[in-house]
This record gives C-alpha cells, structure tokens and sequence, in this order.
C-alpha cells in the first residue's frame, strides 16, 4: 500500500504586508473616523455655544467683575501718581516728608483741573472718614499761590502774562527733548482722565528746560496735553495753569542757576531770578497747610500710603470688621464693627427659615401626593397662587398684619390669648423677617418634596403594614427615606434664596431682622462703595459654596432629586 502525501505549497518571495484599513471615500479609517468625531464635537459645540455664551456673558462675567472689584485700588495711584512716589519711602510715623507736599500739590491741582480730585476723597473716605471734603474744599483754592507768583512775575515783566514766551520757552523746537518726561505725563495723564489721548500734540519738552526747572517742566508738560488733547486748543496760544507759575517760583527758589541758560526766554528768567524777593515764598507744606490744617494730620498721609497700592485687602478687611493700619491688619473698634454680625444672623435666620419652611411644607407636599388626582391639582394651584401675586405686594400685606394694631394681634386680643395692652412685637425684628419669608419661600420647599413623594410607590407602606409594621414605623422606616432627596432639594433651594433675599428683610426685618445682602443693596445703591459690597458679596459666595461642599460631603449632592 503506498501512502501519498500532501506538502505545503512552498512561496517564493516575500510576503505581501497588510495595509491600513480604508474607509468608503479611499482614506485610512483611523483618520475618517477621528475626523468624523471632530465634526461632531464642533456641532454640539455650536448647538450649545448661544446657552455658553449667555451664561458666560449673564453669570461667570458679573462674579469675574465683582472678584476684581472687591480688591482693585488703582484710583489712588492714577490720581497722584508723584505723592504714591514720594511716600513709597516713609515709614508711616515719622514726620510726613517736604517732598511728599509738593508732589501732592501738583497731582491734586492736576486732578482738580480734570475733575478727579472728588472721587479720589469719595474713595479715601471709605478708610477715613472726613478725608473727602478735604480734598473737595483743597481742590478750590490751591490756584490762590498761582495767583500772587503770577501777579508777582508780571510787575516784573508784563511778558510773563502771554502764552507765547512760555511757549517758546518749555518747546523743545530743534533742541533735544526730554522724552522720558513726556511718556510719564502722558502716561499719568490717560490714567488720570481714562481717555484714550491721541492727536496733536504740538509741544515736546525741553531737556535743557527741564533739567533746569525741573518742577515748572513737569507742571507746564501736564498743562499742555491736558489743553491740546482733552479740552483740544492750542497750547502755544492758551495761558498755563497757576500750578505753572508756583513751580517756576519753587524752582527759582530752590536755587536754580538760570545764569548758564541762554535759550528762549533767558532774559525773562534772569529777570525773575535777580527779584526773587518780590516773588511770595513757595513752600508748599505751607500752602497745604494753609488751605486746610488737617493736611498737617498724620492719619490722613497714613490713608493715602496705605491704599496707594493698585491692589488692596482693604475692602475684605473691612467685611470682617477689621482694618489696614500701618502695623498691618486689626480690629476695628467694637461700636463700629457690624457686619460679622450681619453675616451671623443671615446664616442663623437662613437656617432657621429652611427649617420652618421644612416643618410646613412636609405634611402639604404628603397631602398631595396622596390624595386623588383632581384633589391634588385643585391644592397645587392654590400652593401655586402666591407666584401670581408681586413679591413687594406680599410682604407689604405682612407688614400691615403683623404690627402691633394689625389684623394678627387684633385676632389674638379678640380671642382673649393676649392682653390689649400686652400686644406681641412681631414686625421690625427676626420674628417678621421669619414669618414673612417662611411664607414667601414655603413653595419653593413644597415642589421639590411633591416632586419627589409622587413617585414613591404607596404599596411599598401598604408591605410594611402588612408584615406588621404600625402606621409610625411604616412611614419612618419606609416612606421618609425615600422623601429625603425632596427634602434635601429644597432645603438648598429655600437655603439659597433666603441667603440672598434683601427686599423681604428691608421691609419688615427693622434693625434687627435685616440680612447681609441688604447691606451689600446699600454700599451699591446709596454709598456708592462698590469695592466694599463685592467684598461682601464674594465672602457670601464663598460660605454658600462651603456649605453645599459641606452638604455634598456629609449628605451627598447625587441623593438630591427632583422626582
């Protein structure tokens, strides 16, 4: 018998590799389906991009904004740029330096001209109190130097009083200029006036000028872009600022040697130079002083040193009744300390009002969800019936019922509960921002928990009862925790809404029933110190997301539905 074998067949060559697997249209199907992922990715981007950017205008937005409210401090250094200089050195304690008067006199003359110098003191007044009519009345007569030096210069020389000679005298021309004067100027002066300066200027400093008369080259250099490029006149053709004329006399008197100088105007400052004695002395710690004593008080340069810098702690410090001193953070003074007691009693009477409103609303949500369809509505709308009616409506009818002589005590008098003369104090207290507010907030805890009890199946007691559980132990061991979620919902909601309401505790909380956020509805609308109010209000931010963190930790955000 023979037997026949079968051998492999034997390859010559080598063998053919794989290649990448093609999609329909020829290319590698890797790269087709990443691109078609990519396609994907950018349409729902789109189809949620209008909601983005609704949110981002609508919400991240205003918190950015309050965030950077809440520390920036740039008035201080944009209006007396010199001052913020000349103090940079002093120690706060030591006597206030010569040089830190006379860069105040002309930054404020400066601000003054624009208008500023009242903000500036508006802003310092938060810090110390008083400081803003010394600005406000300093702002008016700090031109009265001006006007004896330039009534002085033009006995000497009528010339001192046309606008030409001083032209000629502080533009470069073809001499050098000094450039690093005019980019600081025009630096202090966009700062200062918030204006975008662009255009003729048609003057450029002297070097020669302001190496000379340092003082008068820094004064007449403001003056001039303040006249060409905001009000937009001629510089060559307007007369400068008093402020000019004191700095030409503070120069002169400084000791500076107008004898080498031989550019225009040479002879006129010889002259001035040669009758410095019928010139009024300059000294501008004087001239401060003059114009109002309290520029010689140590607190108000303490003030200005210690919120020159363009970010400050000083809004957050004062949100915890504390503020900046020159040896660093400290308590305010007990009469004036206040809003740690705000913001006590906001979480005190937030929790106190989710825990009413809790109580309430339980047996209201349980009712619904267990009485018949047609029953239930009829209940659901008269739940629903306060959204139908305006808040301030509301706790106005609050207001009226809870006093003294309304409809609640005229109750309890008639049914002989409490004495005429013995009528309860329910309004301008925690008692009617409580009783307001639970009303106001109840339906926002009864959704949720109806939301949740509906869908909890009723046979699930019904097992309970029938296993021998009595009707508490069925609900307690059975049927709450199926509610807790509900609760859970509400409580947040009603917490949150109560943390922030305002218009509620205005109206009916008195004195002492008002809420932080009233405070921060005050610095807004009436003081003006938006800085303080967003200190405020991110303080608040920051505790409600500490307490949901807190919440999500001990309870569990996922535990929390909706139904």
């Amino acid at each position: 018998m023979t037997h026949s074998t079968t051998e492999p067949a034997n390859f010559t060559g080598a063998a053919p590799k794989a290649g990448p697997m093609l999609a329909a249209d020829g290319r590698p199907l890797k790269k087709s389906l990443a691109r078609a992922l990519r396609r994907q990715k950018l349409r729902a981007l789109m189809l949620v991009a209008p909601l983005l950017i609704f949110v981002l205008v609508t919400f991240i937005a205003p918190i950015a904004d309050m965030l950077f409210r809440s520390v920036e401090n740039q008035i201080v250094s944009e209006t007396l740029p010199e001052t913020v200089m000349a103090l940079q050195e002093w120690n706060g304690e030591s006597d206030i330096p010569d040089a830190a008067y006379d860069a105040i006199y002309f930054d404020l003359f400066t601000a003054a001209e624009a208008k500023q110098h009242t903000r500036l003191g508006t802003r310092l007044n938060y810090e110390q109190t008083g400081i803003s009519s010394l600005f406000r009345t300093s702002g008016r007569q700090l031109d009265d130097i001006g006007d004896d030096v330039h009534d002085a210069l033009e006995d000497i020389n009528p010339a001192w009083d046309e606008p030409a000679p001083w032209y000629q005298m502080m533009n470069a021309g073809d001499r050098p200029v000094d450039t690093a004067l005019l980019d600081t100027k025009m630096f202090d002066m966009r700062a200062l006036t918030g204006e975008v300066l662009e255009g003729d200027l048609g003057f450029a400093p002297a070097r020669e000028v302001s190496d000379l008369l340092p003082r008068t080259a820094a004064a007449y250099t403001s003056w001039a872009i303040y006249t060409a490029l905001v009000d937009g006149d001629i510089v060559a053709e307007e007369d400068p600022w008093e402020s000019v004329f004191a700095a030409l006399a503070s120069d002169l008197q400084s000791g500076a040697d107008v004898s080498g100088y031989s550019g225009p105007g040479a002879d006129m400052l010889a002259e001035a130079a040669a009758n410095l004695d019928a010139l009024p002395a300059v000294d501008f710690r004087n001239v401060m002083v003059g114009i109002d004593e309290d520029w010689g008080a140590l607190e108000n340069w303490q003030t200005i040193k210690l919120y020159s810098p363009d970010y400050t702690p000083g809004y957050f410090l004062n949100s915890v009744d504390m503020q900046n001193g020159i040896d660093g953070a400290q308590m305010r003074p007990e009469n004036e300390r206040i809003y740690i007691t705000l913001f006590i009693r906001t979480l005190y009477l937030s929790l106190v009002i989710t825990g009413s409103c809790i109580l309430l609303s339980y047996p209201v949500a349980f009712l619904l969800s267990n009485l018949p369809a047609r029953s239930a509505n009829l209940l659901m709308i008269l739940v629903l019936l306060p959204f139908w009616t305006s808040l301030l409506v509301r706790t106005s009818a609050w207001k009226v019922m809870l006093q003294q002589q309304g409809v609640i005590n005229d109750v309890l008098v008639w049914l002989g509960l409490v004495a005429d003369d013995s009528r309860l104090v329910m309004i301008n207290n925690q008692t009617g921002t409580i009783i307001a507010m639970t009303h106001i907030l109840l339906p926002f805890m009864i959704l949720p928990m109806y939301s949740v009890m509906s869908t909890i199946p009723p046979y699930y007691v019904r097992a309970a009862k029938s296993l021998g559980a009595t009707n508490w132990t069925a609900f307690w061991r059975v049927y709450f925790p199926q509610s807790i979620p509900g609760i859970g919902a509400g409580s947040i909601l009603v917490f949150i809404l109560a943390i922030g309401y305002y218009i509620t505790p205005e109206i009916v909380g008195g004195t002492k029933g008002v809420f932080i956020s009233n405070r921060i509805a005050y610095h807004i609308s009436s003081s003006l110190n938006w800085g303080l109010a967003a200190a405020l209000g991110t303080i608040l931010l920051a505790v409600v997301l500490i307490l949901y963190w807190a919440y999500d930790r001990i309870v569990g955000i996922d535990n929390v539905k909706l139904g």
